[in-house]
């Protein structure tokens, strides 16, 4: 293959090591970054005592440096055991959020080298012994593999060793490479070749992308995927004195024919002078781009090209080489790293087409633009990634993640008015609120995304005194369907606004919430485990919530029953008082309904009682099966049917958690959310649809009133029903036809638009 490979192009620093003065090759790899390299390498010989060592040096450039991405030139593989380099490199690219690159050599000074402990190797064992690293690196760094990695070479063993960490991103593999052998080797195994020039003359490229091309031919890869690097050195002058010495008009020059015709595809600038490095990026840089333009038939892409190997796990129907520029970086496919831990939510198993994870709003409206085009396919908005109803995730579909979007801001301390952006995790806000003696009720789990909960409802610990989390919401900012950014509030799109706050994913993407916060301090946090066999604790339970102060919010579970094990009733209680007395006062009549098993209670902050979540990634399996509804008050027959539906087996988690209190002081009419006049939240997990349904539906009914669908997974047209009540769905509906007339946004319990309402908004 002739000419250029198609590759973005892009440009690097290549700075020397030295530990004469340790933070000038610090200062040099910041200073690239300001003048925009992509790149910055620093050489690696552990042997050489005037240099850093090079794997430190990377570690502590990345920690200095936010955006420009890191690579050896070129890691010295005789002195790095493959198998630790994996899991360097893998912790490296996590710890600098996907901004490793690997580049390997296979040694070269070998006195050197066996001066250090290194074995001496030939040529040909030297490259053989290359290409088993390469496999090892591979092997280990395959973390979505769960079987161990085993690998039997004559140079690198491995002897089912754990695979992973899993990088943040595919860590491309580079070889330093010059004879036929090692330059063979990276057609069948790399992702780039990395020469310098002067040891390989311009007229030589030819000739190694030709061994090159014809070995990745020969192993079935596309040579095009196969990035080409060359660094570059030379002096700015003011006449051409030869290649690359002159000014920066001869540079281009210079450098032209070797992107164009030769297919270099990332250019290194060897030097540690200042001056050079911001000539080069500020008169070389943007001149060859446009010369590179004007002289290839079409534009270099501006977005990383992903290999054959990714590209055959794409599902159909879905235009991949469509996605906007501005998410093509961020998104994932099937066949991308990392696709395992963003495919699936916290209750459901998924497998989606594509996620678009946009940072700002208009690449929100982008990835709406993007699923406009893609009608006929499932549409999941994520937050946290949590979805008991499952929603955020599908099979085959389309994702639109929001979790970069998580920033959290105090706007106004006096009163305590805070913007928080919907990939916020509610662990995160209680944490951040903390410091000022600030809370905000946010249902019970902290790994939950605001924007999910924020557009529901928000049952929690501090719900019967301080009311749901959509009480305390002020004003949103969102994306419409049409990719319209607007904002919502009391004054401003008040029947939007008035829309979002129950029944937000009919809508739109909300890309940043406003709350008014309450002021709590440190909390009573109580947990008990009652003996559960008396059919009555459920009665005597929601007595005791119903006549406490307001300051207590209740929450209760239970399992099904086991032979040969008492039956036992998980309680868990917040008291909004930091009064020992007062506490205890409250929390004595919900510990006397039944006999105790165990119990804790302490004084803490609201913080650490929501810090109840891991940081990592959900990883559901099949589909959710829950069934939820409103109760007012838990009579002798809810309790019998609630046993009755344990005892069947086909329950394996019943929660009830309280409401009431302030939650009742909201009009009906003032938000989506209408369910005011309830004491209490009921949800039940199951094994199999039809059989809970049926259950479900026979032992409560005339029992329970409306739904909660964040909890609901449901189907059923009854459900929009019970969620909202017919005055409010007919509003919706009216609200629907002029926000979402073509039901964009349909995959989260739809509402139909009211066609003969229709208006332009």
């Amino acid at each position: 293959m002739s000419g250029n490979y198609g590759h973005r192009l892009e440009f690097g620093t290549f700075v020397t090591p030295t530990n004469a003065s340790p933070e000038t090759p610090v200062a040099l790899a910041r200073r690239s970054e300001e003048l925009g390299y992509d790149l910055v390498t620093f050489q690696d010989h552990p042997y050489q005592p005037a240099f850093l060592d090079t794997w430190t040096l990377l570690s502590w450039v990345a920690g200095k440096t936010e955006r420009i991405r890191l690579a050896a030139n070129v890691l010295n593989v005789p002195l790095r055991a493959p198998a630790v380099l994996a899991r360097s490199a893998a912790s490296l690219d996590l710890l600098s959020d996907g901004r490793l690159d690997l580049a390997l050599g296979a040694g070269a000074f070998w006195q050197a080298i066996e001066a250090m402990g290194g074995r001496r190797l030939t040529p040909r064992e030297s490259v053989d012994a290359l290409g088993e690293a390469i496999d090892v690196i591979r092997a280990l760094l395959a973390a979505d593999d769960p079987t161990p990695a085993s690998y039997a070479g004559e140079h690198h063993r491995l002897d089912g060793a754990e695979r992973g960490p899993l990088p943040a991103h595919h860590i491309p593999i580079w070889l330093g490479a010059y004879r036929p052998r090692m330059l063979r080797l990276v057609g069948t195994k790399a992702d780039g070749w990395l020469p310098t020039l002067g040891p390989v003359e311009p007229d030589a490229l030819r000739a190694g992308n030709k061994i090159i091309d014809e070995a990745a031919r020969e192993a079935g890869r596309d040579p095009a995927e196969i990035r080409r690097l060359l660094n570059v050195s030379g002096r700015f002058a003011q006449n051409r004195q030869g290649l690359l010495h002159g000014p920066a008009a001869s540079w281009v020059e210079d450098l032209l024919p070797l992107v164009v015709e030769d297919g270099i595809g990332t250019l290194i600038l060897m030097t540690d002078d200042d001056a050079t490095m911001t000539r080069f990026a500020q008169e070389v840089v943007p001149a060859l781009r446009e010369a590179v333009d004007r002289r290839l038939p079409a534009p270099l892409p501006t977005t990383a090209r992903r290999s054959v190997t990714v590209r055959a796990k794409r599902r159909p129907g879905i235009a991949y080489d469509e996605v906007p520029p501005s998410l093509v970086d961020g998104a994932v496919e099937p066949g991308d790293v990392g696709y395992s831990q963003v495919k699936s939510n916290y209750m459901r198993g998924g497998a989606p087409g594509l996620i678009l994870r946009p940072g700002t709003p208009a690449e929100v409206a982008d990835a709406l633009a993007f699923a406009r085009a893609h009608r006929d396919l499932p549409l999941g908005i994520r937050s946290g990634g949590h979805g008991i109803s499952g929603r955020s995730t599908n099979d085959g579909g389309l994702v639109i993640d929001v979790g970069r979007m998580n920033q959290i801001e105090v706007l106004d301390e006096a009163t305590r008015r805070v913007r928080v952006g919907p990939g916020a995790r509610w662990m995160e806000v209680a944490a951040a609120l903390a410091p000022y003696g600030w809370a905000l009720t946010s249902g019970d789990y902290g790994g939950v995304g605001v924007g999910g909960l924020a557009t529901a409802g928000g049952v929690g610990w501090l719900a019967r005194k301080h009311g749901l989390t959509i009480d305390h919401l002020r004003a949103v900012e969102l994306v419409l369907a049409d990719g319209t950014q607007v904002r919502a509030s009391d004054t401003e799109n008040p029947d939007l606004f008035w829309a979002v706050r129950g029944a937000g994913a009919n809508f739109g993407v909300v890309t940043a919430f406003e709350f008014e916060v309450d002021e709590v301090g440190p909390v009573g946090w109580a947990q008990f485990a009652l003996d559960a066999s008396d059919p009555e604790l459920l009665v005597r339970w929601g007595a005791a919530v119903e006549a406490a102060p307001r300051d207590l919010t209740s929450a209760l579970l239970m399992g099904p029953p086991r032979i040969g094990q008492p039956q036992v009733a998980q309680v868990m209680a917040m008291v909004d008082s930091d009064d020992p007395a007062t506490i205890v006062g409250q929390l004595q009549p919900v510990a006397d309904i039944a006999p105790g098993y165990d119990q804790q209670v302490v004084i803490t902050s609201y913080a650490s009682v929501m810090a109840n979540a891991s940081d990592g990634p959900h990883h559901g399996q099949g589909e959710p099966i829950s069934r939820t509804g409103f109760v007012e008050h838990l009579t002798p027959a809810f309790a019998a049917a609630a046993n009755r539906l344990l005892a069947s087996g086909v329950v394996y988690f019943f929660h009830i958690r309280s409401v009431g209190g302030a939650v009742t002081d909201v009009d009906p009419d003032a938000m989506a959310w209408s369910h005011r006049g309830v004491n209490f939240h009921v949800s039940a997990f199951g094994r199999h649809r039809g059989r809970l349904d049926a259950l479900w539906d026979d032992l409560f009914a005339g029992q329970l009133r409306g739904t909660y669908l964040s909890f609901e997974t449901d189907q059923r047209p009854e459900r929009l029903a019970d969620a909202f009540p017919p005055r409010t769905l007919a509003r919706l509906r009216e609200l629907k036809a002029r926000y979402d007339p073509d039901q964009l946004f349909r995959d989260n319990f739809a509402i139909t638009p009211d066609t003969a309402s229709r208006t332009t908004p």
